[in-house]
């Protein structure tokens, strides 16, 4: 009686494990490892304009409008619009290079800037408001310098492009009413965008957007 049981438990085992075996892929755990991402920074003037931008792109999977480049900790919006932090406004982007790569996402970011313009963006004026790259790595760097010489080897313009090229330091958060302003305000957003000038001198610059 004892074999016979014993032969019994060993046959059900087997059977569990052909069964288990036999199951489809779906049927198994699925893998909770977190898909690569990268960030890139960049300012553009505006951050609403700049975060409405990016969003759009495919493989974009967020924008947190901030402040970088400066000296002050924790700056407020207050102080740094009062050119008082050496700050500028930036848009810190996290995405998905298995969907869109950084050279992409440099692209677009030329064509939606005037980077011919010093401490300034359409009607926004003083140092928040320049234009540049904030580089994460070395490999980043080195595709932004790319780009920048493509862009004054190709002069689609005849003013010199003055956006810089800069390490990324410290990142603050802006304040909570900036993020996403332009989906949380969008009268006020496209009121804003339209009579500052944005998208007319973008035109003028690169032509009809693509």
């Amino acid at each position: 009686m004892k074999a016979l049981l014993t032969l019994v438990v060993h046959s059900a085992a087997s059977l569990l494990l052909l069964l288990a075996a036999a199951l489809p892929a779906a049927a198994q755990p699925a893998s909770t490892a977190p898909a690569a991402t990268a960030a890139a920074t960049f300012a553009g003037g505006c951050f609403w304009c700049v975060e409405a931008d990016f969003d759009k792109l495919p493989g974009v999977l967020s924008t947190t409008s901030g402040y970088t480049g400066g000296t002050v900790a924790n700056p407020s919006y207050e102080q740094v619009s009062a050119k008082r932090t050496g700050h500028a406004e930036v848009v810190r982007i996290v995405f998905d290079p298995s969907k869109i790569s950084y050279d992409t996402l440099l692209s677009r970011f030329w064509r939606s800037i005037d980077p011919t313009t010093m401490d300034r963006q359409f009607c926004d004026s003083g140092s928040p408001y320049r234009t540049a790259i904030f580089t994460h790595d070395a490999t980043q760097a080195a595709a932004a310098k790319a780009s920048l010489a493509a862009l004054e080897k190709s002069k689609p313009f005849k003013e010199p492009i003055v956006t810089t090229v800069e390490a990324a330091g410290a990142f603050y958060p802006a304040e909570d009413y900036h993020q996403d302003y332009y989906r949380k305000n969008p009268v006020r957003y496209a009121y804003y965008r339209a009579s500052c000038g944005r998208d007319a001198r973008l035109q003028q610059l690169w032509g009809a957007a693509k």
